[in-house]
């Protein structure tokens, strides 16, 4: 059985002293390191921590339980065509085991609670393929012959296996093209989505919710198209916002709302340098009603234009849908970057949602598409046979889906020099608090909550999840 390569202990009972007529509760917070030079990898570190009546001195972290902003939906990653293909070829003991590690909940697991899948494939697949694929010019207005094809080989019995282990996990749907017949160049690359065939796309959205239903797995949300401003992949369409805009407004909001559906419908899901796009959909007021909100990659931009999104919808969600790590990977930079980037950037500008590029890959990186795929794109775990590589995006998603649980709600948090941190309540009434050392030496401080410290210190580069 694989073992994960960090380690649980059990933390001591709490215990409690009077003074006069007061009880004050020693609270035991347990600290979860990931050192960026690799001595330890999301350890539960000994002794655990304890809130103080007194300060040590240092930087100071105040985080506020009374300042609420969005709730989470969840921490994870995409489940790529490739990567399903990778857990495929594994042995059936060793895939549960490995399926456990990273969907369980328990002590031993670190609870991936959002996954995307491609809509058809993604450039991260064998091959280019949609759900109807005709000989050149055939059409199929009604989808008749729509069918999940490839992804009945591996994407849809692994969702199966990981929705065993995590029921109520979230997925999200994502295309990187339409059917080639529907699109203007007649290629799988570019090319925008005919206006005569919005009606029989919007059809192809909902034959997509129902299909996987059918198979029992539920799609909560989709996006519309995958990077629409990026054309060069392959898979690829390319989709202004107008025209997403009325896509949604003529056809796509309509037909989820007749076929009954309540799988959201999120905009744009591309970098943020160009928050003008969904603000331009969220603009059209046809188009808005049917919209949850609006998804970003950070190729591009800088994470804080999200919160321009929110200031203008502040009625309309916010989701992190796409970063990868480049292989052959550096834990140093990959955790300093995505943990201050993403983990608390991503979050402390409203989004609901962080996930990395992608679930898996193998030591060649490959499947990938030709003719634009990419073939440097390193998964969160390394697959080869039964033996598994845990890698940068592993630690980094970690460090915040075992414990920031679906229906968790950010709440306030002070940002001293160097120590970028977000904080979080969970359902159960825990709190939880994420930190980044940016220094390159060991810097000590202490995060205040309701009157009390903890008196702290991390590693330089290290990343820390403090738990109580």
């Amino acid at each position: 059985m694989l073992k994960p390569p960090f380690r649980t202990l059990a933390v001591g009972c709490i215990t409690t002293f009077v003074l006069c007529v007061t009880v004050h509760a020693v609270t035991p917070v347990g600290v979860w390191l990931t050192d960026s030079g690799g001595a330890a990898r999301f350890e539960l570190q000994q002794p655990a921590l304890a809130f103080e009546a007194m300060s040590a001195g240092g930087p100071k972290i105040e985080i506020d339980s009374g300042q609420t902003f969005q709730s989470i939906d969840g921490f994870g990653y995409t489940l790529t065509g490739g990567s399903a293909q990778h857990l495929m070829g594994m042995s059936a003991p060793a895939r549960a085991a490995l399926l456990r590690e990273l969907f369980a909940t328990d002590s031993t697991n670190i609870g991936v609670s959002y996954l995307r899948v491609s809509i058809g494939a993604s450039d991260l697949n064998a091959r280019v393929f949609s759900y109807d694929d005709l000989p050149a010019g055939e059409t199929d207005p009604e989808m008749k012959r729509f069918d999940l094809g490839p992804d009945r080989a591996d994407v849809v019995p692994v969702l199966k296996e990981i929705l065993a282990i995590a029921p109520t996990l979230k997925i999200l749907g994502s295309p990187w093209s339409a059917p080639v017949w529907m699109k203007t160049d007649g290629d799988t690359r570019g090319g925008s989505l005919k206006p005569e065939w919005y009606g029989a796309y919007a059809r192809y959205f909902v034959k997509y919710v129902q299909a996987m239903k059918a198979e029992g797995i539920p799609i909560d949300a989709i996006t519309v198209q995958n990077e629409p401003l990026h054309p060069g992949n392959n898979p690829s369409l390319y989709m202004p916002a107008v025209e997403q805009a009325a896509f949604i407004k003529t056809a796509l909001g309509p037909a989820f709302k007749a076929a009954g559906l309540n799988t959201k419908i999120i905009c744009y899901d591309h970098n943020a340098d160009h928050p003008d796009y969904p603000l331009t959909v969220l603009n059209d007021p046809e188009a808005r009603p049917f919209v949850d909100g609006s998804a970003f990659h950070l190729y591009a931009g800088k994470i804080e234009a999200l919160s321009q999104v929110r200031e203008a919808y502040p009625d309309k969600h916010l989701y992190f849908t796409e970063q990868w790590v480049g292989a052959p990977g550096n834990l140093r930079n990959d955790l300093a970057w995505h943990v201050s980037q993403l983990i608390v950037g991503a979050t402390r500008n409203w989004c609901r949602t962080v996930l990395e590029w992608n679930l898996s890959s193998n030591p060649q990186l490959t499947p990938h598409t030709d003719r634009g795929g990419c073939d440097r794109c390193l998964g969160a775990v390394t697959i080869d046979g039964d033996q598994v590589v845990r890698n940068s995006a592993y630690y980094i998603i970690a460090h915040a889906s075992k414990f920031v649980r679906p229906g968790s709600v950010r709440i306030g948090s002070t940002l001293p020099d160097s120590l970028p941190n977000v904080a979080f309540r969970t359902p159960d009434g825990r709190f939880v608090l994420i930190v980044l050392n940016r220094q390159r030496t060991t810097q000590a401080f202490n995060a205040r909550h309701e009157g009390r410290f903890v008196n702290a210190a991390l590693p330089g580069g290290a990343a820390g999840t403090y738990v109580w």
